[in-house]
């Protein structure tokens, strides 16, 4: 059976995505201290965590490090509209600066839980940072606080994003439509 899936068409090439992480590192480092725990929404966030905690390590920030695991999507293409919640946070972050990390914003959903999660648990100020933000109809959740890029709104894969779970691991973000 031949494959009739579109072709990626980079649209942020990895080099791009790299002075982007680091600019966000730059922006961030002031704002936060060493005591601070970055948590990335997992799964799509993981590529962009990962590269933000060195970049941010590269400025002098050495922070600590958590995740959620949070979904809204499964395997579609839009969201279901509801968050489920794998996996929690796995340190306490009472009277700590919690960094929300993110690939991208879209309808919010999952960074609105995942700020509800974080102060439920007692962090003294929740910072949320996202590589990309899509446009979107309003209203929809808080603005993330650090914003990478403002991505054009197409169905985007690579560098975490996805299509039912494959082409997260391209090193450039791509559109398939």
């Amino acid at each position: 059976m031949a494959d009739t899936s579109p072709t990626p068409t980079v649209l942020l090439p990895e080099a791009d995505i790299a002075r982007i992480v680091a600019d966000l590192a730059d922006r961030i480092a002031p704002v936060i201290d060493d005591d601070t725990v970055a948590t990335v929404l997992l799964t799509g966030g993981l590529w962009f965590a990962a590269d933000l905690t060195r970049a941010l390590s590269r400025v002098g920030r050495n922070i600590r490090f958590d995740a959620l695991w949070l979904s809204s999507y499964g395997d579609d293409k839009t969201s279901r509209g509801q968050i489920n919640v794998y996996a929690p946070f796995q340190r306490p972050i009472a009277g700590r600066r919690v960094l929300i990390l993110d690939d991208v914003f879209d309808t919010g959903l999952s960074l609105a839980e995942a700020v509800r999660i974080a102060k439920e648990g007692g962090a003294s100020e929740v910072l949320t940072c996202v590589f990309a933000r899509k446009p979107w109809p309003k209203p929809r959740a808080p603005e993330p606080d650090f914003v990478g890029w403002e991505a054009p709104n197409r169905f985007l894969v690579g560098y975490g994003l996805d299509h039912a779970g494959s082409l997260r691991g391209l090193p450039d973000i791509c559109a398939m439509d």
